[in-house]
């Protein structure tokens, strides 16, 4: 639960807005296929993996990056994603 805060603190405070979930699972919705795949991949290439979640799986206009938090993250790996 921890991470999750800090999580969402962070991307709120960063203008990125995440979707209602108090889950280890925290949609951030993009909008856009090829934006919401244009930051997948900028993150993919620091090593961060943030799969990107696209239409038909969810409704079009509504891509997102599908995070997903667990007690084997540390708060420095939730600053790195944030930053």
């Amino acid at each position: 639960m921890a991470l999750i805060g800090r999580l969402r603190a962070g991307l709120d405070a960063a203008c990125w807005p995440l979707r209602a979930s108090s889950t280890a699972i925290q949609p951030l919705v993009i909008g856009d296929n090829h934006e919401t795949l244009r930051v997948c991949a900028a993150l993919d290439a620091q090593g961060i993996r943030v799969p990107a979640i696209r239409p038909p799986t969810v409704p079009t206009g509504e891509a997102r990056l599908r995070v997903s938090l667990s007690a084997a993250h540390s708060p420095q790996q939730v600053d790195r994603l944030v930053a």
